[in-house]
Parts: structure tokens; C-alpha cells; sequence
């Protein structure tokens, strides 16, 4: 094995009270043996302060098994004399190696004697307001406070308005430290258009002077970096700031650093928050009224002994008794048979049949399944663990009602250093993440009268033979219930697919035949889409249109002509899908060039009319007045600032809104520069609701690869939502006592009411340009409207934000924001 590693930024900063040197990079052993450094400055090791962040952009791009380890690195190394020589040397249990050897012309190559750093993200001047706006970042080097000047031609001082602003996109570059995060800076001042201004930064020991001249916010500092400094990761850097504008920190910084979806505090936050002996204790004397016996099924094939006692003991140390271990054994020996008898042979609950031969998994666990005689039947691999409180968490669950099936979250354990990791925070049930990828996998226990009525496992699925056999017990259950808690560890090792996912290829192609089989049975016309590396194991379905009915894109309008004229072009030129009537509310336009562009619109194309609406902005009575003129059997709500990407878009959303089961689609909307926007809503969020996966990269992979799969959420943006006439109308459309806010969420937990599903299709990509048209809440009347709103909405819907958004898991610290760290 090797060491994997890029040098991506080297710094030689020769400041006036100090000198140091930054380095910047990722390293990795292929083996996953943890990493650690050397560092020798002028031939002599030195002390030095290592950071190390996490870097999904290389996990994810070199599709690396060992997801949770912080490759990254950023060594800073104090100088006491001018260096004239640096080596750094990385080092395992196993080998070493030397990733960095400057001599004295190559570090000054890298020196820089700037005290302050500063970087102007946007200068403007609002001729309406006749006010100047500057924003950008700066800090000190030295850690010293920075004071502002704005100065006129003259030379005079200029009053102004100073919002400091967290800049975490600094932090996960390793630009700054934690305590320089709120660096970023807007300023604000009344002036006259084509005035002169300079803006002048000081330090104790540093000036800088900068004449301002027009900058548009497109040319921010990523656009400016170095080529080996745009390496850094995007995706971790447009992570942070979904909670940066929501005024949280330090979730930010766990997110984007560790990764989104593995913690490097994980195994501690495991071990701190997990059943506690006192507790096991208390349940192992707890009597249920309702106590099932839970048979677990197992099949074995040339178990590592040390695997098969783990497994083995991990259900003989549940706290609840009434189970029964059935294990189909298919190895070419009879070593685990002779273990099981000899070190368990007095356990009665443990059953145990040496089959005829090996049948391959399916077979086996078939075997396995002939010995049950339990109530329930719980599917469990040969290598991994339970933890002692699952049995008993499964049951308590069970008591108010006896649920057909129950799953709970999982982790990994890794077999090579033995800490947990990459935990999976599940939501409650979700058909659509289902059909996305198997994410219920472990631990999964179903009603043994299921059990009989769809059969066992079925060899033809071997790979994907869970994900086959929980959807045919889901079909069936009257209840499917989702215990938030980790409670199964499946272990990583060189031959599982948890530590290598093309180890088993043939199990994705089975994960497919499993969906397509799934919607045979239910009778929905899809196709099903395997997708690509490095999301193997992920499907995109795509149900047939039936029928090719039409759609009645509603798009409230105000002055704007510009935007709308790239929706309505997107919508005639990109857009794919051709039975389709634009209705077009205008509200109250000033500009005479958008009644222009109406009567050019309805002169050239008949399926687009413009209605009306002469009252004050309300976003719920202008498209519920808006409907009443459309003809479509579904509606699409559009905002005037939205343009197709993806040509299909409509149609995509139409065949998944065309099932039955579905009351509301939503679309995945990305900003200008290729950010999500909106990529669904979770509920709860300080007392109401926040788009999930905001300003991550359009291809980011998200928490589970939520973000590039179709899901089932507690709401969308009424930004581009579409919806069953008939369902709109029976919900009784937008309330409209929520004029601005509020009102998308609150249709969409009115459809879920009526026990449909609201699904998020990511594969349905449009731009969004929000907020161009009516502004933002920025004014006091404007915040004082809103948060009456949301208190009309909290006394609405106290039952969700009491209990939670069941697609949003418990454990995430919603407080932060979406898919943050787990709250110990």
C-alpha cells in the first residue's frame, strides 16, 4: 500500500511581529491506516498545530470505502528565523513518506508580508435608494481588530451602516480559524451615482487602501483563487452556508468540515449517548403487554469465528429475552456448526441447521427461515452486530399498535479500527426513498404472517435480495414504523460492500430488478434508471405520462419583464413536454414594457392568456384566483423567476404526480451559480420550516445522497409545485390568511393530510432566481408581517412541530439546520 496525497496550498507569511508557514492538502493510505506528520524546518523536527477537515470531494471522487476519515490537512508551523528549508514527511504504522521538500528560493517563492487580507465580493450603488453597498471579507493575520473608513473624493470620512456576516466558505478553505468566521462584512452608505470612494482597512500594524469601483456580485473570492485553491471542496464550502444564514455557527463547521454525512465525532457521540447499563437493566425487568418472540434469521458461509461470536453475542446480550437466533448455515465445512454447539449448545433459543449444500444467500437465509418460529422475523447478516437495547426498543415500539414491520438507523463498524461511523439517520417510511435505494436495509423486523403471504427470499435477487423482500412485506403491512435510533452496526471490511461498493456490481443490477418488480406488482407503469457512479446503488424511476394530459403553469407576475421572458422562453424552448396553457396573474405592474411583452406573448402564442388580479400582493388569493382560469387536469405553480434546465422537468414531475398515491410534486431548484436552492422542506426548523441542502453544489451528494435521489418530504416550494386539480380543490387551495409566507408549506401538510404523498424530484432541474421580483424580507414591516405569520402557522400545525418532521430524522440538531450533527 500506498500513500495518496496533494499539496494544494503552501503560505510563508513574513509578518511584522511574527513568521509562519501554512500548508494546505489532503493524504491517505489505501489501507485506511490513520495518517500523522513530520515536520523538519532547517533540518530540525518542530512543533506544529495540525487541523485536519474533512474532504468528501476526494472520498466521493476517488470513491474511497473509508468515508468517515479526515484525509485533509492544514499545518501551520511557527518560524522563529527565516526558514531555509521545509520537509514534511507523512507516516503510517507501515510506512513513511515525504510529500513536501522547499529549500529557501522555493518557501520565498510563497512569501506574503500582507497583515490584512481582504477581498471585495460586490461594490454597487442602488440609484432607487441612492446608497452604496460593499461586501466582501477581511482579517488579520496577526488576529488584530480591523477598524473601517469610507472615504470621499475629498478625503473626508463617509457615515455608514457595518453588518458583520460568517464566512464558513473561509473556514472549510482553511483561510481563517473558527474565531475569525464572522470576517465577511456589509457595508452601507447614502452618496451620489458616480461619487468616488475609497475604502480603507487598518490594523495596529497594517493599512489598506482600495479605490472602490463596480463589482457585481458574480466575481467573488471562488472565482478569483488559484487553480490547486479551487481544489478545496465546493460541496463542503456551499454546505455551510444553509445554516450561515440562519445564524448557526458551529453546526456549520461540523458539517462542512467532518463531511455531511460522517462525523468525525460520530463514535464518541455514539458512545456517549448509547444505552447505558443502568438502563439496559431497567428493561431487561420490563414487562411488555405485548411481548412477541422475534425469530432473527441468519446465514452463515465460512463465518470468521470471531465474527460469528460477535454476531452471536450481540443477540444473547439483548434486555429483551423473548427471541430466537435461526441460523442457515451453507459452509464448506463444518467449523461454525462445531463452534455453535460447543460454546451455545445450551442455549435453546439458538437454532442452528448445517444446509446441504450452499443455496448463495437467498437459499441460505431460506434455510435459516424453515427453522422460525417466532412471531416476527428480523433479517440479520452473518458479520454484523446488534446493539443490546434493539430487541427491546423494537417492541416497545409495538405496543399501542402492533406494527407489521419496524426498522430502525444503522452505522458501520469499522473492522479495522473498531470505532463506529458513517451513520444512516433514516426518515420515517418513505416509498419514494425506497424505490430511490434500499435505505431501510438493517435492522428490518416483519409480522411472520407477511412472511408467509409473500414468501421468503428469492435467489433471483441475490445482491438486492432485502431490498426485494421488504418491498413485497411493505405492500402487505398495514403499518410500516421507523425506530429513530442506531441499533444495528453492519461492520466494514475488505469484502463487504459497506467498505467497497464494486465489490458486488451484480447487486445493483438485482436492485433494479427488485423496483421494477415492486411496480409490476402495484401496477405503475415506470422505468427504472440505474444510476451512475459514484452512486451506485441509486435509482432514478421514471413514471409514464398517461394519457398526455394537459398542465396549467400558473405564474404570478409584477413588472419584471426580463424574468419572465426566460421562464416563458425556457418553458416554449426547453420544455419538453407539449400539452401545456401558461396562465399569467399580473399584480399591479408599473412598467409599461411588461404590457407590452403580455400582448406579444398572446399574439404569438394561443396556449399563453394574462388574467388580471388588481388587489394587494397576496401570493395564496392571486394563484387560487389564478386556478380558477386554468383548464388542466394538474397545475404547475411557477414563479416568474424560474427557467427549465432539465428538458423533461415537466414531464418527469407530471408522471410521478399522475400516481395515485401522490398529492404534490416539487422540483430540485438551483441558484445562478449551479447551487441548490430549494431541494425540498423540512418543518420544524426554529418554529417553521427551511429548504433542505441549501448552496450545496447541484451535484453534491448530500446527507445519503439525498439531494440526487427522489424522496418523500413534508413539503415544496410553491416556487414550481405541482398538483392534482381535484386534490387542490379539496384542501381548499392556498389559505389565504397567509399572504407571503407560509403558504406553500401549509398546502402541502393539507395534502398530507389526505394520506398523500408529497414527493421531491430532484430529477426535475430548473434555475430560480428568488426573490428578484417582490424582494426580501429586509424592512421591519416586512419581518413584523412574517412573524405573525408564523405564529399563525405554529397555532396551525402544533401536532408536526411537537413531534417532528418524520422525514427529517430526531437526531439531527434541526436547531442548526438540516442534516447537522446529532444532539448528544
Amino acid at each position: 500500500m500506498t500513500l495518496k496525497y496533494r499539496i494544494e496550498r503552501f503560505e510563508f507569511h513574513d509578518l511584522k511581529t511574527k513568521q509562519f508557514i501554512t500548508i494546505v492538502g489532503w493524504c491517505y493510505q489505501e489501507d485506511n491506516e490513520s495518517v500523522n506528520y513530520h515536520i523538519k524546518l532547517d533540518g530540525k523536527e518542530v512543533d506544529f498545530e495540525l487541523f485536519r477537515p474533512g474532504r468528501e470531494d476526494i472520498i466521493n471522487g476517488y470513491d474511497l470505502g473509508f468515508k468517515n476519515t479526515h484525509i485533509g490537512f492544514r499545518i501551520t508551523v511557527p518560524c522563529d528565523v527565516e526558514p531555509t528549508s521545509i520537509e514534511v514527511n507523512a507516516y503510517t504504522d507501515t510506512l513513511s513518506e515525504c510529500i513536501l521538500n522547499y529549500d529557501q528560493r522555493k518557501i520565498n517563492k510563497y512569501r506574503d508580508k500582507r497583515g490584512i487580507r481582504n477581498y471585495i465580493d460586490e461594490f454597487s450603488y442602488n440609484e432607487e435608494t441612492k446608497t452604496y453597498q460593499v461586501k466582501g471579507w477581511a482579517f488579520s493575520y496577526e488576529k488584530e481588530p480591523i477598524t473601517f473608513s469610507i472615504l470621499n473624493a475629498a478625503g473626508k470620512e463617509v457615515e455608514f451602516d457595518y453588518k458583520s456576516k460568517g464566512r464558513v466558505d473561509l473556514y472549510s478553505l482553511s483561510m481563517v480559524d473558527e474565531d475569525q468566521i464572522d470576517c465577511g462584512y456589509t457595508i452601507k452608505w447614502k452618496g451620489n451615482a458616480k461619487e468616488k470612494y475609497s475604502f480603507v482597512l487598518k490594523t495596529k500594524n497594517y493599512q489598506s487602501k482600495e479605490i472602490l469601483q463596480e463589482k457585481t456580485p458574480s466575481q467573488n473570492v471562488l472565482s478569483k483563487v488559484p487553480k490547486l485553491f479551487k481544489m478545496m471542496s465546493y460541496q463542503h464550502i456551499k454546505n455551510g452556508f444553509r445554516i450561515l444564514r440562519k445564524k448557526g455557527f458551529s453546526g456549520v463547521i461540523d458539517r462542512i468540515v467532518h463531511g455531511s454525512s460522517n462525523w468525525a465525532e460520530y463514535d464518541e457521540w455514539f458512545n456517549a449517548t448509547k444505552v447505558t447499563e443502568e438502563e439496559l437493566e431497567r428493561q431487561r425487568n420490563t414487562k411488555f403487554e405485548f411481548a412477541p418472540m422475534i425469530s432473527i434469521i441468519v446465514a452463515t458461509f465460512n463465518t470468521k469465528e470471531e465474527y460469528l461470536k460477535e454476531m452471536i453475542d450481540s443477540v444473547r446480550n439483548q434486555s429483551y429475552s423473548n427471541w430466537q437466533l435461526c441460523i442457515g448455515d451453507g459452509s464448506t465445512n463444518d467449523a461454525a456448526e462445531k463452534y455453535v454447539k460447543e460454546h451455545y449448545g445450551d442455549d435453546s433459543r439458538i437454532v442452528f441447521k448445517r444446509l446441504e449444500k450452499n443455496y448463495g444467500i437467498s437459499g441460505n437465509m431460506n434455510g435459516a427461515l424453515e427453522l422460525v418460529t417466532g412471531d416476527y422475523v428480523g433479517l440479520f447478516d452473518h458479520d454484523d452486530l446488534l446493539t443490546p437495547d434493539c430487541l427491546y426498543e423494537f417492541v416497545a415500539s409495538m405496543q399501542e399498535v402492533h406494527h407489521d414491520c419496524v426498522y430502525s438507523d444503522e452505522d458501520k463498524l469499522n473492522d479495522k479500527t473498531k470505532k463506529f461511523e458513517d451513520p444512516h439517520f433514516k426518515p420515517d417510511f418513505s416509498i419514494d426513498l425506497l424505490c430511490s435505494h434500499n435505505y431501510i436495509t438493517h435492522f428490518f423486523v416483519v409480522n411472520m404472517d407477511i412472511v408467509r403471504k409473500v414468501g421468503g427470499m428469492r435467489s433471483e435477487y441475490d445482491g438486492s435480495q432485502d431490498h426485494d423482500f421488504i418491498f413485497r412485506c411493505v405492500e402487505q403491512a398495514n403499518s410500516v414504523h421507523h425506530v429513530p435510533k442506531i441499533l444495528y452496526h453492519w461492520r466494514m471490511h475488505p469484502l463487504s460492500t459497506a467498505m467497497d461498493p464494486e465489490s458486488k456490481m451484480y447487486c445493483y443490477t438485482s436492485g433494479k430488478k427488485a423496483i421494477e418488480s415492486h411496480f409490476k406488482r402495484v401496477g405503475i407503469d415506470a422505468t427504472v434508471e440505474m444510476l451512475p457512479r459514484p452512486l451506485y446503488g441509486m435509482y432514478h424511476c421514471k413514471y409514464t405520462v398517461k394519457d398526455h394530459p394537459l398542465v396549467s403553469i400558473l405564474i404570478p407576475n409584477y413588472n419584471h419583464k426580463d424574468l419572465l421572458k426566460g421562464c416563458i422562453e425556457s418553458l416554449m424552448n426547453v420544455n419538453t413536454y407539449s400539452n401545456i396553457e401558461i396562465v399569467i396573474v399580473e399584480n399591479n405592474s408599473t412598467e409599461q414594457e411588461i404590457f407590452d411583452y403580455y400582448k406579444e406573448l398572446e399574439e404569438t402564442y394561443s396556449n399563453v392568456k394574462v388574467i388580471y388580479y388588481e388587489g394587494d400582493f397576496n401570493y395564496s388569493k392571486i394563484n387560487n384566483y389564478g386556478v380558477k382560469y386554468t383548464h388542466g387536469e394538474y397545475i404547475l405553480f411557477l414563479n416568474n423567476d424560474t427557467k427549465v434546465i432539465e428538458p423533461d422537468s415537466i414531464e418527469d414531475m407530471l408522471g410521478v404526480c399522475q400516481r395515485e398515491d401522490v398529492g404534490a410534486v416539487g422540483a430540485k431548484l438551483l441558484y445562478e451559480d449551479d447551487t441548490v436552492q430549494h431541494c425540498g422542506v423540512v418543518v420544524g426548523y426554529h418554529g417553521y420550516a427551511t429548504a433542505a441542502f441549501s448552496l450545496i453544489d447541484r451535484n453534491d451528494f448530500g446527507y445519503m445522497g439525498r439531494p440526487r435521489v427522489s424522496w418523500d418530504v413534508s413539503a415544496v416550494t410553491a416556487a414550481c409545485l405541482m398538483t392534482k386539480r381535484e386534490i387542490f380543490d379539496e384542501v381548499g387551495g392556498f389559505d389565504e390568511d397567509f399572504k407571503v409566507a407560509c403558504n406553500d408549506v401549509d398546502l402541502c401538510l393539507k395534502i398530507r393530510s389526505l394520506n398523500k404523498w408529497i414527493v421531491e424530484d430532484v430529477f426535475s432541474v430548473w434555475y430560480h432566481y428568488e426573490s428578484k421580483s417582490r424582494g426580501l424580507e429586509d424592512t421591519p414591516e416586512k419581518q413584523a408581517r412574517f412573524q405573525s405569520e408564523i405564529a399563525r402557522f405554529q397555532k396551525k400545525w402544533p401536532e408536526i412541530l411537537k413531534n417532528g418532521d418524520p422525514f427529517h430524522n430526531p437526531n439531527f440538531d434541526l436547531d442548526k439546520g438540516p442534516f447537522t450533527y446529532p444532539k448528544a
